[in-house]
């Protein structure tokens, strides 16, 4: 993660304006200024853990003075009992991090440890596990972060980065065709290099799709039968991808229909975060 990116800097000065306001007046009645101490990062759960390198970025922002010791690596499986980092100095400045690290963390180890556990059912096929924008608002940089950690792969970021014809675009651009042909124009006038996708349906959708010529077809809401048949109807002419209420228990069979990605939604919209606890000792 690039702590220098604008983005990134924006999105932890407002949450850690969010959290601390004028003050933490719970350190400051309860604590004296100048008071020092310590405390480590207790793995709760059974994962892979995620934002270590943010944690020292928040601790540092908050107080440079505090003294961070990673114990684990960014990425790594973790189980109940482990630490994952050390943190001493100032016992207020710990105090008004501690809130702020442990929601990034858990939230983005659950999505990497969620995000490994697909991956991993996948294994041995073709097909590469996608993130989608299904994401927390102000956190998506974050949580895709957390999907490559996890060992997925990231979608576009955002609407700048690619198109994507989905139903909708296509309905009221007139159909397909005439969605893909209006949009190569407007790249055209606007000298902007962007892959094109589009959603399909159903395999005449496809074969329309094939026919005016675009990066990836994705097939929504397909059964895996009619999947590998719309990836023998593609025969590599351009990228496939498998979308829409793919779940942990069907996702090997759609992977197996020889698809080039399968984008989940619930890597980001419906995962439950790793259990981390920072702790004085």
């Amino acid at each position: 993660m690039n702590f220098a990116d604008p983005q990134v800097i924006q999105l932890i000065e407002l949450a850690i304006a969010e959290d601390i306001g004028d003050g933490d007046h719970s350190s400051r009645g309860s604590i004296p200024a100048n008071e020092q101490g310590k405390a480590r990062l207790l793995v709760k759960d059974t994962g892979v853990i995620c934002g270590i390198h943010l944690a020292e970025h928040i601790f540092n922002r908050i107080d440079s003075t505090l003294v961070f010791k990673p114990h684990i690596e960014e990425g790594s499986h973790v189980k109940f009992g482990d630490v994952a980092f050390i943190v001493s100095g100032n016992i207020h400045s710990i105090l008004q991090a501690e809130r702020l690290v442990l929601n990034f963390m858990q939230r983005m180890s659950g999505i990497s440890t969620l995000t490994k556990r697909l991956v991993d059912i996948i294994d041995g096929t073709n097909a590469r596990l996608l993130d989608t924008r299904k994401t927390t608002p102000g956190m998506r940089i974050f949580e895709k972060y957390a999907v490559v950690v996890g060992g997925g792969t990231n979608h576009r970021m955002g609407l700048f980065d690619m198109v994507m014809l989905k139903d909708n675009h296509n309905d009221y651009a007139g159909g397909i065709t005439a969605g893909v042909n209006q949009t190569k124009k407007y790249l055209d006038r606007h000298n902007k290099q962007l892959k094109i996708e589009v959603e399909t349906r159903n395999l005449n959708e496809v074969q329309e799709s094939l026919s005016v010529g675009v990066d990836r077809i994705m097939f929504d809401n397909f059964s895996p039968e009619e999947m590998k048949a719309a990836v023998i109807l593609v025969d590599g002419r351009c990228e496939t991808e498998a979308s829409g209420g793919i779940t942990e228990s069907s996702i090997r069979s759609y992977a197996e229909t020889g698809v080039d990605f399968i984008s989940v939604g619930a890597l980001t919209h419906s995962v439950q975060s790793l259990d981390l606890s920072l702790k004085q000792f």
